[in-house]
Formats: structure tokens, sequence, C-alpha cells
């Protein structure tokens, strides 16, 4: 009875009763749960972020028009709740990176310290500039050093999608490399 839920119309045109949350809820957990986990959701986040997707579906249930399957309208709450979660994770491991001790950080001078730092930067800068799906096989396997086969696994794509994603970022991040020497450049010659 509740999996028919996710399949009706909000508001049937002859019976004008929609469902309650709770109906939607139970109908859809589960598919919303798989989706986030698709999306790219990390494993201890999923049950955060299922709990975000419905307390949007909680808050704009009553203005859902069913214009769209009522799963749609979920999945597409999950697909935005998916991206925010995986900024978030993004964020919070360029911070613990930039926290993290380095071998050599107490070696050198301060200019020396400054010029990691800048490298820091802008690593993370052309990293911003990849789309989630490359930005995940290129960390993983460019800075991270695991197996393409393993990585395939984990963002659940087939072997070749992951070295297609791959050489797409490789191409991208050489291309903001050069951007970034050439900026180096023009400002240490004062230009």
């Amino acid at each position: 009875m509740w999996a028919a839920v996710a399949y009706l119309p909000i508001r049937s045109a002859t019976l004008e009763v929609a469902p309650t949350f709770l109906e939607v809820f139970r109908a859809n957990r589960a598919y919303a749960w798989r989706a986030l986990r698709y999306f790219g959701v990390a494993d201890s986040d999923l049950d955060d972020a299922c709990q975000e997707v419905f307390l949007v579906v909680h808050r704009d249930l009553a203005g859902f028009d069913g214009e769209a399957k009522l799963s749609t309208w979920i999945y597409a709450i999950c697909l935005r709740t998916a991206a925010t979660f995986r900024r978030r994770r993004a964020r919070a491991v360029a911070r613990e990176l930039e926290r993290a001790p380095q071998a050599s950080q107490t070696d050198g001078t301060p200019h020396d310290a400054l010029e990691r730092a800048e490298a820091r930067r802008t690593l993370q800068a052309m990293l911003d500039e990849l789309d989630d799906d490359k930005r995940a096989v290129f960390v993983l396997h460019e800075i991270e050093q695991l197996p393409m086969a393993e990585i395939a696994g984990i963002v659940s794509v087939p072997l070749q999608t992951g070295y297609s994603r791959l050489r797409a970022a490789r191409e991208q991040m050489a291309a903001a490399a050069k951007r970034a020497r050439a900026r180096t450049k023009n400002e240490r010659e004062g230009t």
C-alpha cells in the first residue's frame, strides 16, 4: 500500500486527498537513501543527507502541485542535497589538509612556508574548477594513489568511464596549471 504513494499524483482530481508526510516518508525513504548514495554522498553522511531531503519534503509537500510524479520531485531534491553534501565534504577535506602538518613544514624559512601555502591554495583553486565527477576520480587517483578499479567501485562507474574522467580531469588540470604558471610569471615580472 505504501509504495503506491510514490507514484500517485499528490492530489487526485477526484479525491482531492493528499498523502500525509508520514506516508510519503515511508514510501520513499529507501529510494531517497539509494539515490543519495548513487549521487556520491559519503556513507557517513547518508543518514544526515536523507534527513535533509525529508526536511525539504516536509516543508514543501503542501505546495507540491502534482504535475510530476512525487518520486521525480523527491529525486530532484536528492540531487540538490547530494551536491550540497559533496561540496561540504570537499571543503572539510580541504580545511583538514591545510591544518595537517607536513613533514617539511618545520624546515626552511618563512618564505618557504608562504610558498607552500600558496601552492596549496593554487591546487585547491585548480581542483575547484573540476566538476564533481572528474574531481572525485582525479583526487582518488592522483592524490590518494588508489587504483582505478577501486576508484570505479567507489564512484559507481564502469572502469572505462573512470579512465575517461581521469583523462579529462588531467587535461583540465594541465590547462589550469599553465594558467597559474603564467599568472605567477606575470606577477614576478610586475606586469
